[in-house]
């Protein structure tokens, strides 16, 4: 009987030790695909199986600007082979001089308020977000002064759903098929008054304050539309950045960009204090 007892006892002992094996097995398959869920390289993977849309304009001297801005001026300071009017030789490298403001571009809150966020200031989670498309490019080709409405926004929401939280707003106008002209893209008349479409008050209040979206673009050089514009009425721009929100003009490609479910990357540089830049925006469709 006194016999029996180690082997009662080592019986136990073993099996723990083949559930402590097996558990531990099983953690580490666990863990393992727990990592490769937390892993980011299936999501790229995936999203680069997308389709990318530029929504960026090439900026140049003599592009389509705000009128009271200078144009750009480009200088080679250095070329590859040796020559008298630069600096040196063995690589390429230029001398931009532009406005912030140029091409298409960011516009941080700075730019009309002061101590509000500059370029720099712009936090990167405001650069990755979801892309809403408002379609009203068959207004704009009948009525050059279209504003988008309230109602219009909300007709948005009754084909798509709610707008998301923390979204980009883009207003499609189809206004960029007139770059790189810059007679075209003022569309003046004999008056010299400019007639491009524009926002309204009440649907930027209802995104920004309501729906607390992130950001919002359009194709024209200005929020305002050219009518405003033209009697220096910025009243509209003015409100998004005192929201201490930032927006993009200048936007292009919104015709290949669906109403809904795509993203938008935006992406500009990051001068200290900055006043505006060049920015680079691009979406990746669904």
């Amino acid at each position: 009987m006194d016999a029996m007892i180690p082997e009662v006892r080592l019986r136990p002992r073993k099996q723990s030790g083949r559930v402590s094996a097996t558990a531990l097995l099983l953690c580490l398959i666990t863990a393992g695909s727990f990592a490769d869920d937390l892993s980011l390289w299936k999501i790229q993977r995936r999203l680069a199986s997308k389709k990318y849309v530029d929504l960026t304009h090439r900026f140049e001297p003599g592009i389509p600007h705000w009128p009271g801005f200078p144009d750009e001026t480009r200088k080679i300071v250095y070329w590859y082979d040796k020559r008298p009017d630069t600096m040196g030789a063995g690589f390429f490298a230029e001398l931009f001089t532009h406005v912030g403001q140029w091409g298409t571009h960011v516009d941080p809150p700075a730019h009309f308020i002061k101590g509000l966020r500059t370029v720099d200031e712009i936090d990167l989670k405001e650069m990755l977000l979801p892309l809403v498309v408002i379609d009203v490019h068959e207004q704009c080709a009948k009525n050059a002064d279209y504003t988008l409405t309230l109602d219009r926004v909300k007709k948005w929401e009754n084909d798509h759903g709610q707008i998301p939280a923390g979204a980009f707003v883009a207003m499609r106008t189809d206004w960029s098929k007139r770059w790189p002209d810059p007679v075209r893209m003022q569309n003046r008349d004999a008056n010299g008054v400019a007639h491009y479409p524009g926002w309204s008050l009440p649907a930027l209040k209802f995104l920004y304050e309501q729906r607390r979206i992130t950001a919002s673009g359009h194709e024209t050089t200005d929020t305002d539309p050219g009518v405003a514009a033209s009697r220096d009425d910025y009243s509209l721009e003015k409100y998004v950045l005192s929201t201490n929100h930032y927006q993009i003009e200048l936007l292009t490609n919104l015709d290949q960009v669906p109403e809904a479910g795509a993203l938008v990357v935006v992406s500009f540089p990051k001068p200290k204090a900055g006043s505006g830049f060049p920015a680079r925006l691009f979406a990746i469709l669904p």
